[in-house]
């Protein structure tokens, strides 16, 4: 599973590289901090995959980096991305 820290992530943005990022935490978690990516719990990202996009990076995080490595394992195995990548962890580290 591809990695990538917080300060690695910062520059990306920095640089506005195309990528995506999803949120895989609860509404209360997003709601009290996040970094801008599109809120999809891990109980419903199966469901709505149709949302993430299979040719762009697409950054996967929650608190910690636990949820997101369970989404990116599901997503993987389910649909096949090879282009998710894991926020280590997670927003804790912004």
């Amino acid at each position: 599973m591809k990695q990538i820290n917080a300060q690695e992530l910062k520059n990306m943005l920095a640089q506005q590289q195309p990528v995506m990022l999803i949120d895989v935490r609860e509404p209360f978690e997003h709601e009290t901090f996040n970094i801008g990516g599109k809120l999809i719990p891990l109980g419903d990202v199966l469901q709505q995959s149709a949302e993430i996009p299979f040719d762009q990076p697409v950054i996967v995080y929650c608190q910690k980096g636990v949820r997101s490595q369970l989404a990116i394992q599901r997503l993987e195995e389910k649909f096949g991305y090879t282009n998710l990548i894991n926020l280590s962890g997670g927003v804790s580290e912004w």
